[in-house]
């Protein structure tokens, strides 16, 4: 099966970006300052690898809340644009390891940012369409966020692959995971570097497990 991967494709937050977990301690201070009770744990349970609205949907469904989804959202994306222009943004993975597995493999990011925030962020590394990545898709592209397969439906229509057995999905959630399961993915990979435990990764049983992006080599040389 690895020998067949063609394409790669990577979440963002927590697998290829760090970001120190911003996205999850902002969902919390929003969801604390529009009056929500909350733990910091909750948010990582109910929003890792969401699409954020959504999360938000969850967190009050869960604490039965009498708040407006749309409202928390435009305030988390608020203060999360501010946040952003404060932080010195890092990657998990190298530049140069990203240049090396484009020689052989198409790069994809996927995440549950929109698209204004994920430019953002890959610009703020200095990272470009077509030398570090092939394509990014993102939350607003598609309908419905994941675990749904709609971002990684979007990609293999937008890049013309039929199969895909031939993609790898990597991310730091059971989300990602359960999203590369629902698209078919020829491989699904679990990263320690963002949101959630190898022991919660484990329990939607992924193909692999690695420290971060950087050990995709054991995948691929044994």
């Amino acid at each position: 099966m690895k020998n067949q991967i063609q394409v790669l494709v990577f979440d963002l937050a927590g697998t290829v970006i760090n970001e120190d977990n911003i996205v999850y301690k902002t969902m919390y201070q929003t969801g604390l300052q529009h009056g929500m009770s909350l733990t910091f744990e909750e948010v990582l349970m109910y929003g890792a690898g969401k699409e954020k609205k959504t999360a938000f949907q969850d967190l009050i469904e869960l604490k039965q809340a009498n708040l407006n989804a749309d409202i928390l959202f435009q305030s988390f994306k608020n203060k999360l644009s501010i946040a952003y222009e404060k932080i010195d943004i890092k990657s998990f993975i190298r530049k140069s390891k990203l240049h090396e597995l484009k020689k052989n493999y198409t790069i994809v990011f996927n995440t549950g940012y929109d698209k204004t925030t994920a430019t953002k962020l890959l610009k703020k590394l200095g990272w470009e369409h077509k030398t570090e990545y092939d394509l990014l898709v993102c939350s607003n592209d598609v309908i419905q966020g994941r675990p749904n397969p709609d971002m990684i439906l979007f990609a293999m229509q937008h890049l013309q692959i039929n199969d895909p057995s031939t993609i790898l999905k990597a991310g730091d959630t059971q989300i990602d995971i359960l999203e590369g399961k629902n698209a078919f993915c020829g491989i699904t990979v679990g990263v320690l570097t963002g949101a959630q435990t190898k022991e919660e990764l484990l329990a939607v049983n992924p193909d692999y497990i690695l420290e971060s992006l950087e050990d995709l080599d054991q995948i691929f040389s044994n």
